[in-house]
């Protein structure tokens, strides 16, 4: 299970947070991870040129998400 909250700043971190957080996960362990939001990022050039690398292959070896996916998890044991 997991739970995201969104804070407009650092600021708003407070006891009534961490509580909510105990009370949400009870004595299960946690992970908890901070990361400063970005909004939208842009895309730089070279990851629009992969991208538009992609559109250009031919749809007759087309691999699926599922399939990129199972064999990233073989090649990189992920």
């Amino acid at each position: 299970m997991y739970t995201t909250y969104h804070l407009t700043s650092a600021q708003e971190v407070n006891i009534e947070l961490l509580e909510a957080i105990k009370a949400t996960f009870k004595s299960k362990p946690i992970t908890i991870i901070v990361e400063e939001d970005l909004g939208n990022p842009e895309l730089s050039t070279k990851m629009k040129s992969v991208l538009d690398e992609r559109l250009l292959e031919d749809e007759k070896t087309y691999l699926s998400a599922e399939d990129s996916i199972d064999q990233l998890n073989k090649k990189y044991g992920l």
